[in-house]
Order: structure tokens, then C-alpha cells, then sequence
């Protein structure tokens, strides 16, 4: 009910800068928090960062300083703005939104992911 769609996603080499967008769409009444994940092979999938509607960002330890999470409300649309990218960023970056549907019942959903590769 709830389709949240990523793009941005690419190969750059270390210390470069990638942006990632997803736009959330359906029969949406609001949005609570909206962040991104990433999953690296034979790793567990781990918070990035998340920001609530009110604007308020959470950051993992290892992207505080490089990463930056945005949202722009009135697009339903979360960003992620990657710099000074290491090879340890590595992983498929997935988009999660919670919230209410019209319907008002409460929805969670993930979005298809988006591969990030640091290399040379």
C-alpha cells in the first residue's frame, strides 16, 4: 500500500560523494520517521541515520560527519547525502518509512535497495 522507490545509487571511488533519494508514494496520511539502512554481504542490516517529521536526524557512529539525512515533507522524499564515501560504505542501501495510511491504520514498509560500491 505503501511503495517506496530509492535511486542514487552507484560506484565511486573513495572520497567521493554520492546522494540518495527515495520517494514514498501511495495512500499515505503522514509520515513519522523515515531513514536508511545499509547491508553489507554477511553483515546485519544497520541504521545509517533516520529523521523524524519534525526534522529531528539520528546518525550511526561510523557516518556522523560525512552523512547528512534530509526529508522534504510536502514530496514525501528522504535523502541521503554521502561524502568523503570509504570502502567500508559498501553495502546495498535500503529506504524504511513509518506512518499512518489514510485508512488510519499504521504502515512500515522497505524500499527495494539501492547497491552503493566504494572502490578504485
Amino acid at each position: 500500500q505503501v511503495q517506496l522507490v530509492e535511486s542514487g545509487g552507484g560506484l565511486v571511488q573513495p572520497g567521493g560523494s554520492l546522494k540518495l533519494s527515495c520517494a514514498a508514494s501511495g495512500s499515505i496520511f503522514s509520515i513519522n520517521a523515515m531513514g536508511w539502512y545499509r547491508q553489507a554481504p554477511g553483515k546485519q542490516r544497520e541504521l545509517v541515520a533516520v529523521i523524524t517529521s519534525g526534522g529531528s536526524t539520528n546518525y550511526a557512529d561510523s557516518v556522523k560527519g560525512r552523512f547528512t539525512i534530509s526529508r522534504d515533507n510536502a514530496k514525501n522524499t528522504v535523502y541521503l547525502q554521502m561524502n568523503s564515501l570509504k570502502p567500508e560504505d559498501t553495502a546495498v542501501y535500503y529506504c524504511n518509512a513509518d506512518g499512518t495510511l489514510a485508512t488510519m491504520k499504521a504502515f512500515g514498509s522497505w524500499g527495494q535497495g539501492t547497491q552503493v560500491t566504494v572502490s578504485s
